[in-house]
């Protein structure tokens, strides 16, 4: 999977949990509580979707990991590494 594929995964799952935010105007540095708005709930709404799509355990001391786009993108990619 290419950092292109996972970061349009990130981003559709991100749409679903806020149906609100604008794809294209979300920047990579863009923090998904802080700037986007999400609150916990929604945070960890995303947590549960990506590991479904990803496959991925995702703990919950991971989470500062996935905090902006950019980081969650850099976070899966290196677990779909292994």
């Amino acid at each position: 999977m290419t950092r292109n594929d996972i970061l349009e995964g990130l981003v559709a799952e991100l749409i679903d949990v806020a149906p609100d935010l604008d794809p294209a105007a979300l920047g990579e540095n863009d923090h998904l509580q802080d700037d986007l708005g999400l609150d916990s709930m929604d945070f960890l709404n995303l947590i549960s979707r990506l590991h479904k799509r990803f496959g991925l355990p995702i703990p919950e001391s991971d989470y500062p990991r996935l905090a902006t786009l950019a980081k969650a993108v850099a976070y899966l990619e290196k677990e779909q590494a292994g």
